[in-house]
């Protein structure tokens, strides 16, 4: 399943930098993202870092410029999203720190409004798909414990939230997300009976910098006259 999913992406990620159109066009680039989390966990709100996510980020997506200053977009996206939390309390009573995150698949949905080849600003929502999950924990500074696997109930199956930013000429773009669904599962439960998310409600939020690599068939610096046109 891990092969059909990388293989269909990554062949939608390469036709899509082949399809040419006046108005309809391509662009496919990548993102780094910054991420957090507002989390309640049993009454505390505390304990959540910032977590960097360089790598695995790629996304192609497919504009339509309905007019000089007005767009539309989707697109395919493969993101690496998460957050890191002090606060958590294991099974046996300790006080732990955790890594949670999760390879996705996104579909966004979007308008663009401004210079489609200057600087404009954008608006959407985006759906995902979690396909692989990992969890680390850290105790007493040490590694701890590992938790990996693909398609886990341990978070929730479909997510989904807004996505806001801005376009800057040439190819780089500032965008926030926010999604409205949890992260986790509250109701997972192990073999045991052992509930490890209940009452940890957390909805990822992040920034990103995200920078144009393609449009259509050519690099995106080939042309920089033609400024930049990606969500």
């Amino acid at each position: 399943m891990k092969k059909f999913i990388i293989t269909l992406f990554i062949g939608l990620f390469l036709s899509s930098i082949g399809y040419s159109q006046s108005k309809l066009y391509s662009t496919s680039g990548w993102e780094m993202i910054f991420s957090w989390a507002d989390v309640n966990y049993n009454g505390d709100e505390n304990g959540v870092i910032m977590r960097w996510a360089p790598v695995l980020n790629i996304q192609s997506a497919l504009n339509y410029d309905v007019a000089k200053n007005f767009g539309l977009f989707t697109g395919l996206a493969i993101r690496n999203v998460g957050y890191i939390f002090n606060n958590y309390v294991d099974r046996e009573g300790y006080t732990v720190k955790k890594k949670f995150r999760t390879y996705n698949i996104g579909i966004p949905v979007g308008i663009k409004v401004g210079n489609m080849k200057k600087l404009f600003v954008y608006a959407g929502y985006d759906f995902e798909f979690p396909f692989h999950y990992k969890e680390k924990t850290f105790k007493d500074e040490s590694k701890n414990k590992d938790v990996q696997t693909f398609f886990s109930n341990r978070v929730e199956q479909f997510q989904h939230g807004i996505i806001v930013g801005i376009q800057f000429p040439y190819g780089a773009n500032l965008k926030f997300k926010y999604y409205f669904s949890e992260f986790h599962n509250q109701g997972y439960t192990e073999s045991d009976g052992y509930m490890p998310y209940a009452g940890l409600k957390s909805n990822v939020l992040y920034i990103s910098l995200n920078f144009s690599m393609f449009r259509n068939a050519k690099f995106y610096y080939e042309d920089e006259k033609k400024g930049s046109e990606y969500y």
